[in-house]
């Protein structure tokens, strides 16, 4: 690539390491996905990574390895500890090296975090997210352990990488040491800023040892532990000089614990967020520095490094998303880019539920090998009813592979609900989907038609050969006396605005929908959106500048607007079956902002008086405004008809797919992955 890309000129500017270089500043950054624990999955692995590495990715790092047993994620998980091992890493390293790219192998020891009853980490403790307790490390233990780092970093350089990057952040045993809240230590390793640190610099001095000096040696350092008791900024810089007296190559940003209560990388978090946490270390130490979290544009990413932020940008879930991202932001594409939202439902969601991650919005990505789309070796005519997000994914990776397509949808934008989603506050990243689809429309030669609703006679007559259902859900009617009272309404009037909703609202049903409208509405539409880095980090009491331990102040939510009930039938706590990595940031918010949350309910009546309720045995009244529905949805199928023939002997073939084949939730995540599955298979 050019050094003097006009567009991004610091974001494609070759970076010289002296006995290497990077051809660009984008390093893709670590992501567990599953392939790393299974040693027949080497060759999926290598496919997805090859596959980055052809979209233009400067440097890549893989998931986690542990250096030793003690060290699994859970039992069984990605291990590199043995010369057994390098043959199945050079199936990874010799398809990367042939796209051009250069990758690094991750070396992480979960410590407390690991989920089995081997663990160990530098006191004994257990993590508030783990139901095992780890135990503490002898002083021989830290030793061995620093050795088992070397020699992975060793075995990796066999193997064909071209570095390692030693995990010294989020929580992971490195972190452990380095935190007063998990080190309570009294030997050379605990007690003084000095000694917690001695366990982290004494690993990167070790892997240099082993490993020689032309090799690259990234430390992902925690510049925010977002714990109490964690470590102070003074401590945090500290570190990184000691780091690179060590022999570190490259600094790379860590931000925040898994078990911290604040959010870092969910899709409400502003882009950019922690850039300046990132900019503090970059001006005490003389290696390069990689800034990280919430990094999903080019612009983001040049401006990061234009202001002297950085000298590189870690993204790992924006190349899930586009594994071109890099090419196209190269060659003034951006338009093209298919971003990350940061829902995580398919990427860190499938991680903790041991499930091989994906993306949501590229349910390609883990999956190179298998979801392949091929120019058809016969055109088809195809109609696709409904622009929502299973139609758009089937619409344009079917007209990739050749077929004529032709899209229909009754509204004025293409979108569907997610035109409701990207109204949440929060959300508004969800429209970047929208603007690629729209794009991609364009470029795949997509016939797109809307305001226009399809009649059964069309698409008899219409000469297709397939049929693609993708209309969506309508809400379904709930048996409650008075649910034809003025004060009930849709979710979906209110997110569109159809109706002005009173002071005192009750939401009925608390999945996903319920959230995200007890959110609209509990947010003041009179402030910006999306929020600005500083008054997010207010809310949720962040202060990258502070001496405070762990980087943590008071927080300062706004209150809610309105005075909101959130309910459901279900004795289950409220919020329980939403992601696993962010549905607990939409309790701590609704929590924060004075949502009151109600399980257990069952619904007698909405009269004048408002919604009456039985729960746990006691009748009550909520004296509301209005009642949104948010509630029960209905496959909309009424133009599905599988036993249409059409003219002449062959059959016209219906398929359904996103809400119109499963409408027990709303699930983009399973919608867009059924329209490009359906389109591989056409």
């Amino acid at each position: 690539m050019s050094t003097e890309n006009q567009h991004y000129p610091h974001l494609f500017t070759p970076l010289d390491l002296g006995f290497t270089s990077l051809k660009n500043r984008v390093v893709m950054g670590s992501m567990h996905t599953g392939l790393e624990d299974r040693f027949w999955q080497f060759p999926k692995m290598a496919a997805y990574f090859a596959e980055r590495a052809k979209g233009g990715v400067g440097l890549m790092i893989t998931g986690g390895y542990s250096p030793n047993r003690s060290g699994w994620l859970y039992p069984g998980a990605s291990t590199f500890n043995s010369r057994l091992d390098v043959y199945n890493h050079r199936k990874v390293t010799k398809a990367v090296h042939a796209e051009g790219g250069k990758i690094c192998l991750q070396i992480l020891h979960a410590g407390r975090y690991a989920y089995h009853p081997l663990s160990k980490t530098a006191s004994t403790s257990q993590a508030p997210i783990n139901p095992f307790k780890a135990r503490a490390l002898s002083t021989r233990g830290v030793a061995s352990t620093v050795k088992d780092f070397a020699h992975t970093a060793w075995l990796a350089q066999k193997a064909g990488y071209d570095g390692v990057e030693i995990m010294g952040s989020e929580g992971y045993l490195i972190n452990q040491f380095l935190a007063p809240a998990t080190n309570k230590r009294k030997d050379r390793y605990g007690g003084s800023p000095e000694n917690r640190r001695r366990f982290a610099v004494e690993i990167v001095q070790a892997a240099r040892k082993k490993v020689g000096p032309n090799f690259i040696i990234v430390f992902r350092l925690s510049m925010i532990d977002l714990i109490p008791d964690g470590c102070t900024r003074e401590e945090v810089l500290d570190l990184a000089r000691e780091i690179e007296a060590a022999g570190a190559t490259l600094i790379n940003t860590g931000i925040g614990w898994h078990e911290a209560r604040v959010p870092t990388i969910v899709t409400s978090v502003p882009r950019a967020a922690f850039s300046e946490a990132t900019a503090a270390v970059k001006k005490v130490v003389n290696i390069p520095v990689i800034a990280s979290n919430r990094i999903n544009m080019p612009d983001i990413a040049e401006n990061i490094l234009a202001s002297g932020q950085a000298d590189m940008v870690s993204m790992a879930r924006p190349m899930l998303a586009d594994s071109e991202w890099v090419n196209k932001a190269a060659t003034n594409r951006s338009d093209e880019i298919n971003t990350c939202i940061a829902c995580n439902q398919a990427c860190l969601d499938h991680t903790f539920q041991m499930k091989r991650a994906s993306c949501l919005v590229n349910p390609r990505a883990c999956h190179e090998t298998e979801l392949i789309f091929k120019t058809a070796s016969k055109t088809k005519k195809v109609a696709v009813i409904g622009a929502g997000p299973a139609g758009l994914s089937f619409a344009t990776a079917a007209a990739d592979c050749g077929h004529e397509v032709h899209l229909f949808d009754q509204a004025d934008k293409i979108g569907g609900q997610f035109n409701l989603a990207k109204t949440i506050p929060g959300k508004e990243e969800f429209d970047e989907t929208l603007r690629y689809f729209g794009k991609k429309i364009a470029l795949s030669g997509v016939k797109l038609k809307l305001n226009h609703r399809v009649e059964k006679a069309e698409l008899l007559s219409g000469g297709y050969d397939d049929v693609i259902v993708a209309t969506g859900v309508s809400p379904r009617a709930l048996n409650i006396p008075g649910i034809d009272h003025p004060k009930v309404v849709s979710y979906i009037d209110v997110l569109k605005g159809n109706v002005t909703v009173g002071q005192r609202v009750a939401l009925i049903g608390a999945g996903g929908i319920g959230f995200d409208v007890a959110e609209y509405l509990a947010h003041d539409p009179s402030t910006a959106l999306p929020q600005s880095v500083s008054s997010w980090s207010a809310e949720w009491g962040i202060d990258q500048h502070t001496a405070e331990r762990g980087g943590l102040v008071a927080g300062k939510p706004e209150p809610s607007l309105r005075q909101i009930y959130l309910l459901q039938r279900k004795t289950t706590a409220l919020g329980k079956d939403l992601g696993k990595t962010s549905g607990w940031v939409h309790r701590a918010t609704l929590k924060n902002k004075g949502v009151d949350m109600l399980a257990g309910c069952s619904y007698d009546r909405i009269d004048d008086d408002g919604l009456h309720i039985n729960q746990d045995g006691v009748q009550r009244v909520l004296d509301v405004d209005h009642v949104v529905i948010c509630a029960g949805q209905e496959p909309l199928r009424e133009l599905y008809n599988p036993d249409a023939e059409q003219s002449g002997n062959s059959a016209l073939r219906y398929h359904l797919i996103g809400g119109a084949n499963i409408a027990s939730e709303l699930d983009a995540k399973r919608a867009i992955r059924e329209g490009a599955e359906l389109a591989a298979s056409l």
